[in-house]
């Protein structure tokens, strides 16, 4: 009887440091506040391709939310999910709360994909997510750095950051309708 278990206890062992290594490269590993302070836990998108982009309501790219929203809506349904991360890290282009910036996006741009918590995407206080996100050390892929807002970054639907969009283009450009396609 002790034989076996100790037999289990080595296999859970051995199961949960495999799960742990699993995910250590992956979006799985992240639970962050959503813009009304719930939790959101990326471990239940597995499966799902993610686009995260850091946003901006005071930016001359901010019309992209207008974008983001109709791709979101298009491919929502076909296992795809975009992921905004308000930031004020250019120019002080998102001063607003989170209340604000919801409003803001709900009210000019009809934004009705997933918003979380006003973080910092660079610099000292670098929020986990985005440390992730640009570091390949944490990644496993690339280094990158935001250039600026609306800076999209294409996950895997396993997870792994798949590739990093310039925010000059625009959501509905042909690399990335290809991504989500295939």
């Amino acid at each position: 009887m002790k034989k076996i278990f100790t037999i289990l206890a080595l296999l859970m062992f051995v199961l949960v440091k495999a799960q742990t290594g699993t995910e250590k490269n992956t979006i799985y590993q992240f639970t962050v506040k959503d813009i009304s302070g719930k939790k959101f836990d990326f471990s239940k998108l597995k499966g799902k391709k993610i686009m995260i982009v850091n946003t901006a309501s005071k930016c001359g790219l901010t019309p992209q939310y207008e974008g983001l929203e109709a791709l979101y809506k298009k491919y929502k349904d076909q296992n795809f999910i975009i992921i905004g991360f308000p930031a004020n890290d250019f120019k002080s282009q998102e001063p607003g709360t989170n209340f604000e910036i919801a409003q803001f996006c709900k009210v000019n741009y009809g934004v009705t994909f997933p918003l979380m918590e006003k973080i910092t995407v660079k610099g000292d206080d670098i929020h986990p997510i985005y440390q992730f996100l640009t570091q390949k050390s944490k990644n496993g892929v690339q280094d990158s750095e935001v250039q600026w807002n609306f800076q999209k970054y294409l996950i895997g639907t396993n997870g792994k950051l798949e590739k990093v969009i310039s925010p000059r283009t625009q959501p509905d450009d042909q690399e990335i309708i290809n991504w989500i396609e295939n």
